[in-house]
């Protein structure tokens, strides 16, 4: 009996002994790189697309009718405000001039005389030495003189402005289009797009217009009254612009306007920064621009690549390595990039380790033996020659000895 229990013992002895020995070693931790979380002063920036659009925009018509005798326009120039452009033929406003001016004259020695009646009559009336009747005739004579005077001069200047007006001139500083109309055509005054003589546009400042989203206002209104935003209407808030093939929005002005009502067809409020044209030369109006503005004020937030946040159901997330080498699955709330690196507004803290490579194998508490992740080395410079370019090849091969070098 005894001899069967030892027999029995020693066969489960056997048998946990061969069980524990069949059991497979634990994994070891699995390598990832690493990178660590850094903590600055950020700003939230938001970025609208737009034009650029002349301060000024002009379009040149003739205030007279008359033909075309001088063209003094240079297509695509800069000019100055007062610089000539057009003359229409001066001759029928100068004699018109002339005679308004001579009627104006005629007029004016007609007041003269009957100022002097006038007078003469005043001191005969003190007198008693004419009647009352006659008094009044010579005060009336005097008014209507004044009175001519006065039509006789209206005359003079609108036939001195109808002279003027055939000298047709710049009422701005900026580009001039091309001349629409040539030497020797016949202009008239009018509203019609036949009587643009050319185009003015002031080149510096310039505007860079865009529509803001509703969003993105409903967004500004509410950090406005939290106090962590002050509004468009009632400061300069700062603005910065790039053109299509320029990245960094180099260029550096202020929103100057803000519509006052929402358009219900695009859901957009339009706006406009105002800045210094960098280069009025080449710059002109109708540029597409992008133009960014700060979201909000600045504050402390972590900044990681995009790189290591992963995304499930809408839910943003980053896998950190705790201090026993485990891992463990972070929730982010995130903003705009900064700097080239996302925003993370809550879910990280500075200094601490996020992965960044082999997302798709990590798990929520799994070991890992973090790797730090070096950055991108810069590309090796080109070793200098040792040689001349043009040094032609050596008859000896280099590994050749001298025994086999050539006589």
């Amino acid at each position: 009996m005894k001899l069967v229990i030892s027999l029995g013992l020693a066969l489960f002895l056997a048998a946990a002994v061969a069980c524990k020995k069949a059991a497979p070693p634990a994994p070891p931790p699995l390598p990832v790189n690493v990178l660590t979380v850094i903590e600055k002063e950020v700003n939230e920036w938001d970025e609208f697309t737009g034009r650029l659009e002349a301060v000024e925009s002009v379009e040149i018509r003739p205030r007279v009718s008359g033909y075309i005798t001088e063209v003094h326009i240079e297509a695509g120039a800069i000019i100055k405000k007062g610089d000539l452009l057009y003359v229409i033929d001066p001759r029928p406003y100068q004699a018109d001039f002339d005679r308004a001016a001579a009627e104006f004259e005629r007029m004016q020695a007609q007041l003269k005389l009957a100022q002097i009646e006038l007078d003469r009559a005043k001191e005969l009336r003190t007198k008693n030495t004419i009647s009352a009747s006659e008094f009044d005739q010579k005060a009336a004579t005097y008014q209507g003189a004044s009175a001519a005077a006065a039509s006789a001069e209206a005359s003079k200047n609108s036939a001195g402005l109808n002279l003027e007006f055939t000298q047709i001139k710049s009422p701005i500083d900026g580009r001039v289009s091309d001349a629409r109309i040539t030497l020797g055509n016949l202009v008239q005054p009018g509203p019609g797009a036949e009587s643009v003589l050319t185009t003015v546009v002031s080149v510096d400042p310039i505007y860079a217009k865009v529509d803001a989203d509703e969003n993105a206002i409903l967004k500004y209104v509410k950090l406005s009254e939290e106090g962590k935003r002050v509004s468009a209407r009632t400061a300069k808030i700062p603005a910065f612009v790039e053109l299509g093939n320029e990245t960094g929005f180099p260029h550096e002005g202020y929103i100057d306007f803000v519509d006052n009502r929402l358009d219900p067809g695009t859901g957009t409020v339009r706006a406009r920064a105002v800045l210094k044209n960098w280069n009025p030369n080449l710059i002109t109006p109708g540029f597409f621009v992008r133009v960014r503005v700060a979201g909000a004020t600045s504050y402390r937030a972590a900044l990681i690549p995009d790189k290591v946040i992963s995304s499930q159901q809408g839910v943003k997330y980053a896998f950190a390595v705790k201090p026993d080498n485990t891992l463990e699955r972070r929730t982010l709330e995130t903003g705009t990039m900064f700097e080239g690196k996302r925003i993370v507004k809550s879910g990280l803290k500075d200094g601490e380790k996020v992965v960044s490579t082999r997302l798709q194998l990590i798990q929520p508490g799994m070991p890992v033996k973090p790797i730090p992740e070096e950055p991108p080395a810069p590309p090796p410079a080109a070793a200098p020659s040792e040689k001349p370019a043009n040094a032609t090849p050596s008859a000896t091969p280099p590994d050749a000895t001298p025994s086999e070098k050539p006589k």
